[in-house]
Protein backbone atom coordinates (compact mmCIF):
# COMPACT_ATOMS: atom_id res chain seq x y z
CA UNK A 1 0.00 0.00 0.00
CA UNK A 2 1.12 3.57 -1.02
CA UNK A 3 1.49 6.02 1.72
CA UNK A 4 2.11 9.79 1.22
CA UNK A 5 5.05 9.35 2.89
CA UNK A 6 6.23 7.19 -0.07
CA UNK A 7 5.56 9.63 -2.06
CA UNK A 8 8.38 12.12 -3.97
CA UNK A 9 8.65 15.55 -2.34
CA UNK A 10 7.60 18.11 -5.14
CA UNK A 11 9.45 20.49 -6.18
CA UNK A 12 8.41 23.45 -8.79
CA UNK A 13 11.34 25.06 -11.14
CA UNK A 14 14.41 23.57 -11.46
CA UNK A 15 16.17 26.61 -11.31
CA UNK A 16 19.03 27.23 -8.45
CA UNK A 17 16.71 27.20 -5.61
CA UNK A 18 14.89 24.16 -6.85
CA UNK A 19 18.00 22.14 -8.00
CA UNK A 20 19.55 22.76 -4.65
CA UNK A 21 16.76 21.58 -2.86
CA UNK A 22 16.19 18.43 -4.45
CA UNK A 23 19.92 17.76 -4.03
CA UNK A 24 19.24 18.47 0.11
CA UNK A 25 16.60 15.82 -0.45
CA UNK A 26 18.75 13.48 -2.18
CA UNK A 27 21.23 13.89 0.67
CA UNK A 28 18.63 12.96 3.05
CA UNK A 29 17.24 10.03 1.19
CA UNK A 30 13.73 11.51 0.12
CA UNK A 31 12.85 10.95 -3.30
CA UNK A 32 12.08 14.60 -5.46
CA UNK A 33 10.37 15.40 -8.40
CA UNK A 34 11.64 18.55 -10.12
CA UNK A 35 8.87 19.82 -12.70
CA UNK A 36 10.33 22.52 -14.66
CA UNK A 37 8.24 24.37 -17.54
CA UNK A 38 11.19 25.39 -19.75
CA UNK A 39 13.10 22.44 -22.00
CA UNK A 40 16.02 22.94 -20.30
CA UNK A 41 16.99 23.34 -16.56
CA UNK A 42 17.66 26.89 -15.38
CA UNK A 43 15.33 28.51 -17.99
CA UNK A 44 15.05 31.90 -16.09
CA UNK A 45 18.64 32.12 -15.73
CA UNK A 46 19.39 31.56 -19.72
CA UNK A 47 17.24 34.54 -20.15
CA UNK A 48 20.12 36.69 -18.79
CA UNK A 49 22.78 34.29 -19.83
CA UNK A 50 24.84 37.90 -20.78
CA UNK A 51 24.53 39.48 -17.30
CA UNK A 52 27.87 39.42 -15.25
CA UNK A 53 26.40 38.18 -11.49
CA UNK A 54 28.18 40.41 -8.64
CA UNK A 55 28.10 37.18 -6.12
CA UNK A 56 31.30 35.07 -6.93
CA UNK A 57 31.25 31.64 -7.36
CA UNK A 58 31.88 30.74 -3.78
CA UNK A 59 29.01 32.10 -3.23
CA UNK A 60 26.86 30.50 -6.16
CA UNK A 61 27.41 26.91 -5.44
CA UNK A 62 25.08 24.91 -2.90
CA UNK A 63 27.13 22.45 -0.17
CA UNK A 64 24.34 19.48 -0.87
CA UNK A 65 24.84 19.99 -5.08
CA UNK A 66 28.57 20.13 -5.02
CA UNK A 67 28.43 16.84 -3.11
CA UNK A 68 25.77 15.75 -5.40
CA UNK A 69 28.33 16.50 -8.24
CA UNK A 70 31.42 15.39 -6.49
CA UNK A 71 30.94 11.62 -7.97
CA UNK A 72 30.58 13.07 -11.56
CA UNK A 73 34.22 14.33 -12.08
CA UNK A 74 32.47 18.34 -11.48
CA UNK A 75 34.99 20.81 -11.38
CA UNK A 76 34.50 23.68 -8.83
CA UNK A 77 35.22 26.53 -10.58
CA UNK A 78 37.60 29.32 -8.96
CA UNK A 79 35.74 30.47 -5.84
CA UNK A 80 36.79 34.73 -6.04
CA UNK A 81 35.51 35.13 -10.02
CA UNK A 82 32.35 36.21 -11.12
CA UNK A 83 30.13 34.49 -13.38
CA UNK A 84 27.77 35.02 -16.25
CA UNK A 85 24.29 33.83 -16.13
CA UNK A 86 26.02 31.52 -18.98
CA UNK A 87 28.17 30.49 -17.14
CA UNK A 88 26.38 29.81 -14.28
CA UNK A 89 24.14 27.68 -16.07
CA UNK A 90 27.22 25.65 -18.36
CA UNK A 91 29.21 25.47 -15.29
CA UNK A 92 26.96 24.54 -12.73
CA UNK A 93 23.09 24.40 -13.39
CA UNK A 94 23.15 22.08 -16.59
CA UNK A 95 25.61 19.66 -14.46
CA UNK A 96 23.48 19.22 -11.15
CA UNK A 97 20.33 18.68 -13.27
CA UNK A 98 21.88 15.84 -15.21
CA UNK A 99 23.43 14.58 -12.20
CA UNK A 100 19.49 14.86 -10.46
CA UNK A 101 18.60 12.57 -13.68
CA UNK A 102 15.20 11.59 -14.26
CA UNK A 103 14.16 13.51 -10.65
CA UNK A 104 14.22 16.41 -13.07
CA UNK A 105 11.18 16.71 -15.81
CA UNK A 106 10.95 19.34 -18.49
CA UNK A 107 8.48 20.76 -20.04
CA UNK A 108 6.38 20.24 -17.28
CA UNK A 109 4.08 23.75 -16.53
CA UNK A 110 2.40 23.40 -12.96
CA UNK A 111 -1.08 24.75 -13.53
CA UNK A 112 -2.64 24.14 -10.05
CA UNK A 113 -1.87 22.85 -6.49
CA UNK A 114 -4.19 21.44 -4.05
CA UNK A 115 -4.79 18.65 -1.22
CA UNK A 116 -6.49 15.62 -2.53
CA UNK A 117 -10.06 15.57 -2.85
CA UNK A 118 -10.10 18.94 -0.49
CA UNK A 119 -10.45 22.71 -1.93
CA UNK A 120 -9.29 25.58 0.42
CA UNK A 121 -12.43 25.21 2.37
CA UNK A 122 -12.54 21.78 3.52
CA UNK A 123 -10.88 20.99 6.72
CA UNK A 124 -11.69 17.14 7.39
CA UNK A 125 -8.49 15.11 7.13
CA UNK A 126 -7.04 18.05 5.50
CA UNK A 127 -3.18 17.25 6.77
CA UNK A 128 -3.66 13.65 6.40
CA UNK A 129 -3.96 13.91 2.18
CA UNK A 130 -1.23 14.23 0.06
CA UNK A 131 -0.90 16.92 -2.39
CA UNK A 132 -2.03 17.37 -5.96
CA UNK A 133 -0.03 18.84 -8.47
CA UNK A 134 -1.44 19.90 -11.70
CA UNK A 135 0.59 20.25 -14.81
CA UNK A 136 0.38 20.42 -18.47
CA UNK A 137 2.76 19.08 -20.25
CA UNK A 138 4.69 20.46 -24.05
CA UNK A 139 2.47 18.38 -25.59
CA UNK A 140 -0.42 19.92 -24.12
CA UNK A 141 -1.40 17.05 -22.06
CA UNK A 142 -3.08 17.28 -19.01
CA UNK A 143 -1.12 14.98 -16.11
CA UNK A 144 -1.56 15.27 -12.37
CA UNK A 145 0.72 14.04 -9.69
CA UNK A 146 0.61 13.41 -5.97
CA UNK A 147 3.31 14.50 -3.94
CA UNK A 148 4.00 14.72 0.30
CA UNK A 149 5.62 18.04 -0.18
CA UNK A 150 5.38 20.80 -2.24
CA UNK A 151 8.69 23.21 -2.20
CA UNK A 152 7.39 25.73 -4.90
CA UNK A 153 11.23 27.80 -6.62
CA UNK A 154 9.26 28.79 -9.59
CA UNK A 155 10.74 32.07 -8.70
CA UNK A 156 9.49 35.49 -10.06
CA UNK A 157 11.36 36.04 -13.80
CA UNK A 158 8.18 35.71 -15.75
CA UNK A 159 6.25 38.57 -14.19
CA UNK A 160 8.18 41.60 -14.02
CA UNK A 161 7.00 44.90 -12.41
CA UNK A 162 5.52 47.21 -14.98
CA UNK A 163 6.00 51.11 -15.89
CA UNK A 164 3.32 52.14 -14.01
CA UNK A 165 4.14 53.46 -10.47
CA UNK A 166 0.31 52.32 -9.19
CA UNK A 167 1.45 48.39 -10.08
CA UNK A 168 -0.37 48.64 -13.39
CA UNK A 169 0.65 48.61 -16.66
CA UNK A 170 0.70 52.37 -17.85
CA UNK A 171 -2.01 53.75 -20.15
CA UNK A 172 -0.45 52.96 -23.28
CA UNK A 173 2.43 50.56 -22.29
CA UNK A 174 0.83 47.15 -23.88
CA UNK A 175 0.23 49.28 -27.16
CA UNK A 176 3.74 50.39 -26.86
CA UNK A 177 5.19 47.00 -26.30
CA UNK A 178 7.63 46.62 -29.22
CA UNK A 179 9.73 49.53 -28.07
CA UNK A 180 9.26 48.57 -24.52
CA UNK A 181 11.43 45.58 -22.82
CA UNK A 182 11.46 44.19 -19.21
CA UNK A 183 15.11 43.01 -19.61
CA UNK A 184 18.57 43.76 -19.40
CA UNK A 185 19.69 44.15 -23.30
CA UNK A 186 22.54 42.00 -24.44
CA UNK A 187 24.53 45.29 -25.59
CA UNK A 188 26.93 42.62 -27.32
CA UNK A 189 25.07 41.21 -29.81
CA UNK A 190 24.96 43.42 -32.83
CA UNK A 191 21.14 43.35 -33.47
CA UNK A 192 20.31 44.73 -30.03
CA UNK A 193 23.20 47.28 -29.87
CA UNK A 194 21.62 48.72 -33.17
CA UNK A 195 18.56 49.00 -30.96
CA UNK A 196 19.83 51.59 -28.79
CA UNK A 197 23.10 52.96 -30.52
CA UNK A 198 22.41 56.77 -31.12
CA UNK A 199 18.92 56.81 -29.45
CA UNK A 200 17.11 57.77 -26.81
CA UNK A 201 16.18 55.45 -23.84
CA UNK A 202 14.07 56.04 -20.59
CA UNK A 203 15.50 53.22 -18.19
CA UNK A 204 12.31 52.99 -15.34
CA UNK A 205 14.16 52.24 -12.01
CA UNK A 206 16.85 52.11 -9.43
CA UNK A 207 17.70 48.96 -8.51
CA UNK A 208 21.22 46.71 -9.83
CA UNK A 209 19.47 45.78 -13.29
CA UNK A 210 18.72 49.75 -13.50
CA UNK A 211 22.65 50.53 -13.30
CA UNK A 212 23.54 48.04 -15.06
CA UNK A 213 21.45 49.21 -17.87
CA UNK A 214 23.09 52.37 -17.40
CA UNK A 215 26.32 52.07 -17.43
CA UNK A 216 25.84 49.47 -20.20
CA UNK A 217 24.44 52.47 -22.18
CA UNK A 218 27.23 54.57 -21.40
CA UNK A 219 30.09 52.48 -23.23
CA UNK A 220 27.70 52.01 -26.08
CA UNK A 221 27.23 55.93 -26.19
CA UNK A 222 31.23 56.34 -26.21
CA UNK A 223 30.96 54.57 -29.75
CA UNK A 224 27.87 55.70 -31.39
CA UNK A 225 27.21 59.19 -30.70
CA UNK A 226 23.59 60.71 -30.35
CA UNK A 227 23.18 57.33 -27.40
CA UNK A 228 21.63 58.48 -24.35
CA UNK A 229 19.90 57.24 -21.21
CA UNK A 230 16.93 58.97 -19.45
CA UNK A 231 17.05 57.31 -15.74
CA UNK A 232 13.49 57.72 -14.66
CA UNK A 233 13.56 57.71 -10.66
CA UNK A 234 10.12 57.72 -8.40
CA UNK A 235 11.50 59.33 -5.56
CA UNK A 236 14.67 61.44 -5.71
CA UNK A 237 18.59 61.15 -5.70
CA UNK A 238 20.36 60.60 -1.72
CA UNK A 239 23.09 59.16 -0.74
CA UNK A 240 21.60 55.54 -0.74
CA UNK A 241 20.48 55.93 -4.45
CA UNK A 242 23.71 54.41 -6.20
CA UNK A 243 23.80 51.52 -3.88
CA UNK A 244 26.37 51.34 -0.98
CA UNK A 245 29.16 52.00 -3.22
CA UNK A 246 32.40 50.89 -1.80
CA UNK A 247 30.83 50.08 1.39
CA UNK A 248 29.02 47.39 0.15
CA UNK A 249 30.38 43.66 1.28
CA UNK A 250 29.78 42.28 -2.00
CA UNK A 251 32.26 44.56 -4.27
CA UNK A 252 30.64 43.98 -7.50
CA UNK A 253 27.68 44.90 -6.49
CA UNK A 254 28.71 48.17 -5.18
CA UNK A 255 30.72 48.64 -8.55
CA UNK A 256 27.22 48.64 -10.44
CA UNK A 257 26.33 51.83 -8.68
CA UNK A 258 29.35 53.66 -9.08
CA UNK A 259 29.07 52.82 -12.31
CA UNK A 260 25.35 54.55 -12.78
CA UNK A 261 26.88 57.19 -11.20
CA UNK A 262 29.78 57.42 -13.31
CA UNK A 263 27.25 57.33 -16.66
CA UNK A 264 25.00 60.17 -15.01
CA UNK A 265 28.23 62.47 -14.23
CA UNK A 266 29.63 61.78 -17.12
CA UNK A 267 26.39 62.99 -18.82
CA UNK A 268 25.60 59.89 -20.90
CA UNK A 269 22.51 59.83 -18.84
CA UNK A 270 20.28 62.33 -17.03
CA UNK A 271 18.63 61.77 -13.99
CA UNK A 272 14.45 62.82 -14.01
CA UNK A 273 13.21 62.26 -10.26
CA UNK A 274 10.00 62.17 -8.30
CA UNK A 275 8.46 61.32 -11.61
CA UNK A 276 5.71 58.59 -11.49
CA UNK A 277 4.38 57.27 -14.80
CA UNK A 278 0.85 57.48 -15.69
CA UNK A 279 1.11 56.62 -19.79
CA UNK A 280 2.99 56.23 -22.74
CA UNK A 281 2.19 58.01 -25.21
CA UNK A 282 2.93 57.78 -29.34
CA UNK A 283 4.69 60.85 -31.02
CA UNK A 284 3.64 61.69 -34.38
CA UNK A 285 7.04 61.31 -35.39
CA UNK A 286 6.80 57.61 -33.83
CA UNK A 287 8.50 57.90 -30.48
CA UNK A 288 7.55 57.54 -27.31
CA UNK A 289 6.38 60.27 -24.27
CA UNK A 290 6.37 59.31 -21.04
CA UNK A 291 3.67 60.73 -19.04
CA UNK A 292 3.56 61.38 -14.93
CA UNK A 293 1.48 62.32 -12.44
CA UNK A 294 -0.01 66.49 -12.87
CA UNK A 295 0.33 66.13 -16.87
CA UNK A 296 4.19 66.52 -16.01
CA UNK A 297 5.78 64.74 -19.54
CA UNK A 298 9.38 64.20 -20.49
CA UNK A 299 10.88 64.83 -23.75
CA UNK A 300 10.22 61.41 -25.84
CA UNK A 301 12.45 59.08 -26.37
CA UNK A 302 13.20 55.92 -28.34
CA UNK A 303 12.98 53.03 -26.44
CA UNK A 304 11.92 52.30 -23.10
CA UNK A 305 13.42 49.44 -20.76
CA UNK A 306 11.04 48.83 -17.40
CA UNK A 307 12.72 47.19 -14.61
CA UNK A 308 10.49 48.48 -11.79
CA UNK A 309 11.12 44.56 -9.95
CA UNK A 310 9.48 41.31 -10.11
CA UNK A 311 6.16 39.51 -8.50
CA UNK A 312 5.39 36.47 -7.99
CA UNK A 313 2.96 34.57 -9.39
CA UNK A 314 0.53 33.07 -6.83
CA UNK A 315 -2.28 31.98 -10.07
CA UNK A 316 -1.78 28.25 -9.18
CA UNK A 317 -1.34 28.20 -5.57
CA UNK A 318 -4.77 29.71 -5.12
CA UNK A 319 -6.30 26.36 -3.35
CA UNK A 320 -3.49 26.07 -0.86
CA UNK A 321 -3.98 27.93 2.86
CA UNK A 322 -1.34 30.08 2.57
CA UNK A 323 0.08 33.11 5.06
CA UNK A 324 1.62 36.26 3.03
CA UNK A 325 1.99 39.53 3.74
CA UNK A 326 -0.12 41.98 2.11
CA UNK A 327 2.47 44.36 0.44
CA UNK A 328 5.01 41.83 -0.43
CA UNK A 329 3.29 39.03 -1.27
CA UNK A 330 6.09 36.91 0.93
CA UNK A 331 5.79 34.83 4.09
CA UNK A 332 4.19 36.95 6.90
CA UNK A 333 7.13 35.54 9.29
CA UNK A 334 9.31 36.44 6.58
CA UNK A 335 7.88 39.47 5.13
CA UNK A 336 9.07 42.17 8.24
CA UNK A 337 13.20 41.12 8.07
CA UNK A 338 12.97 41.92 4.15
CA UNK A 339 10.25 44.77 4.10
CA UNK A 340 11.96 47.43 1.76
CA UNK A 341 9.79 50.17 3.46
CA UNK A 342 11.76 48.98 6.88
CA UNK A 343 14.84 48.35 5.47
CA UNK A 344 17.20 48.08 3.19
CA UNK A 345 20.84 47.34 4.93
CA UNK A 346 20.83 43.93 2.78
CA UNK A 347 21.32 42.15 6.12
CA UNK A 348 18.45 39.75 6.04
CA UNK A 349 18.32 37.56 9.03
CA UNK A 350 19.24 34.03 8.28
CA UNK A 351 16.12 32.28 7.85
CA UNK A 352 14.59 28.84 7.08
CA UNK A 353 11.74 26.78 7.85
CA UNK A 354 9.59 28.62 10.50
CA UNK A 355 9.46 31.92 8.16
CA UNK A 356 8.79 30.04 5.33
CA UNK A 357 6.06 28.04 6.56
CA UNK A 358 2.59 28.56 5.84
CA UNK A 359 -1.29 27.20 7.59
CA UNK A 360 -1.00 24.84 4.74
CA UNK A 361 1.81 22.29 5.99
CA UNK A 362 4.30 20.83 3.97
CA UNK A 363 3.87 23.87 1.29
CA UNK A 364 6.91 26.10 1.41
CA UNK A 365 8.16 29.00 -1.58
CA UNK A 366 11.41 29.02 -1.34
CA UNK A 367 14.07 31.51 -3.35
CA UNK A 368 13.18 34.82 -4.82
CA UNK A 369 9.60 33.14 -4.93
CA UNK A 370 9.80 33.42 -1.18
CA UNK A 371 10.58 37.53 -1.50
CA UNK A 372 7.56 38.30 -3.06
CA UNK A 373 8.15 41.63 -3.93
CA UNK A 374 10.91 42.94 -1.83
CA UNK A 375 14.97 43.08 -3.98
CA UNK A 376 18.26 42.33 -2.88
CA UNK A 377 17.61 38.20 -2.79
CA UNK A 378 21.12 36.47 -3.02
CA UNK A 379 21.70 32.72 -4.07
CA UNK A 380 23.03 32.23 -0.59
CA UNK A 381 19.94 32.86 0.87
CA UNK A 382 18.16 30.05 -1.10
CA UNK A 383 20.86 27.78 -0.69
CA UNK A 384 20.12 28.16 3.33
CA UNK A 385 16.25 28.55 2.80
CA UNK A 386 16.08 24.51 0.98
CA UNK A 387 18.82 23.45 3.70
CA UNK A 388 16.12 24.27 6.23
CA UNK A 389 13.30 23.32 4.58
CA UNK A 390 14.41 20.12 3.49
CA UNK A 391 15.98 18.86 7.28
CA UNK A 392 12.08 19.76 8.27
CA UNK A 393 10.55 17.54 5.81
CA UNK A 394 12.64 14.85 6.91
CA UNK A 395 12.28 15.27 10.47
CA UNK A 396 15.18 16.82 11.90
CA UNK A 397 13.94 19.90 13.61
CA UNK A 398 17.42 20.76 15.17
CA UNK A 399 19.25 20.83 11.93
CA UNK A 400 16.12 22.56 10.52
CA UNK A 401 16.56 25.46 13.23
CA UNK A 402 19.72 25.74 12.98
CA UNK A 403 21.42 29.18 10.96
CA UNK A 404 23.95 28.51 8.65
CA UNK A 405 24.79 31.56 7.06
CA UNK A 406 25.72 34.98 7.46
CA UNK A 407 24.84 37.53 4.57
CA UNK A 408 26.64 40.24 3.61
CA UNK A 409 25.51 44.20 3.75
CA UNK A 410 24.73 46.57 0.75
CA UNK A 411 26.53 49.61 2.68
CA UNK A 412 23.23 51.24 2.00
CA UNK A 413 20.91 52.70 5.18
CA UNK A 414 17.33 53.36 5.03
CA UNK A 415 14.10 51.89 3.99
CA UNK A 416 12.67 52.48 0.13
CA UNK A 417 9.36 53.28 1.08
CA UNK A 418 11.07 56.25 3.22
CA UNK A 419 12.65 57.93 1.11
CA UNK A 420 9.87 58.97 -0.64
CA UNK A 421 10.06 61.42 2.00
CA UNK A 422 12.85 63.66 1.64
CA UNK A 423 13.19 64.50 5.85
CA UNK A 424 13.49 60.87 6.25
CA UNK A 425 16.48 60.08 3.76
CA UNK A 426 18.53 62.03 6.23
CA UNK A 427 17.50 60.51 9.33
CA UNK A 428 19.89 57.01 8.43
CA UNK A 429 18.36 54.03 8.94
CA UNK A 430 18.79 49.85 10.50
CA UNK A 431 22.76 50.38 9.53
CA UNK A 432 24.26 52.73 11.91
CA UNK A 433 26.33 55.61 11.23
Amino acid sequence: MTTTADLPVVVIGAGPAGLAAAAHLVGRGIQPLVLEAGLTAATAVRDWSHVRLFSTWGELVDPAAEKLLAPTGWARPDADTYPTGGDWVARYLQPLAEALGDKVRHGATVTGVSRLGRDRIVDADREQQPFTIRLTRADGAEERILGRAVIDASGTWSTPGPAGADGLPALGERAASARVSYRIPDLKDPAVRARYAGRRTAVIGSGASAFTVLAGLADVAKDAPGTHSVWVLRRGISGSTFGGGPADQLPARGALGLAAKAAVDDGYADAVTGFRTEAIEPTTDDRLTLVGEHGRRLDPVDEVIVLTGLRPDLSFLSELRLALDERLQAPVELAPLIDPNQHSCGTVHPHGHRELSHPEQGVYLVGTKSYGRAPTFLAMTGYEQVRSVAAAIAGDTESAGRVELTLPETGVCGGAGLFDDPAAEQAGGCCGS
